[in-house]
């Protein structure tokens, strides 16, 4: 597989920590992952954004293991917000999170759910 990130200098670039578009080729399946929520395998959720943020995260790559995939094979992913004041430590846990992989993303503020819930992330991948 290969992915190509993709910045149109017609476009704004609002910070270059993920790609405004990606282009992928040469992969053979793709991976669709429901929204993964911050809730821990026995039940309980986190109490700060942080927590709940790598809880998400860690729900997103026990999916993708489960496909046979990892974290560097996710292209797209769309993360909801709670509460906009929770931008700043969800980009900080993301970039932390992905490391060098720069998917194309989307962030929405919405209502989520369940209350308890301050975020949700669901996310595409390619092998």
């Amino acid at each position: 597989m290969k992915m190509e990130h993709i910045t149109s200098p017609e476009a704004h670039d609002l910070n270059g920590s993920y790609a405004q578009c990606v282009a992928v080729s040469g992969h053979t399946r793709t991976v669709y992952v429901s929204g993964q929520i911050p809730v821990r395998p026995d039940g309980t959720v986190p109490e700060t954004f942080t927590e709940q943020a790598e809880q998400a995260w860690a729900n997103v790559e026990a999916q993708l293991k489960a496909a046979g995939l990892g974290l560097e094979n996710i292209v797209r992913h769309t993360t909801y917000l709670s509460d906009r004041r929770y931008r700043d430590e969800n980009s900080a846990v993301r970039r932390a999170v992905l490391k060098d992989n720069r998917p194309a993303l989307t962030v929405i503020i919405t209502g989520i759910f369940n209350e308890a819930w301050l975020l949700e992330i669901e996310a595409v991948a390619v092998q």
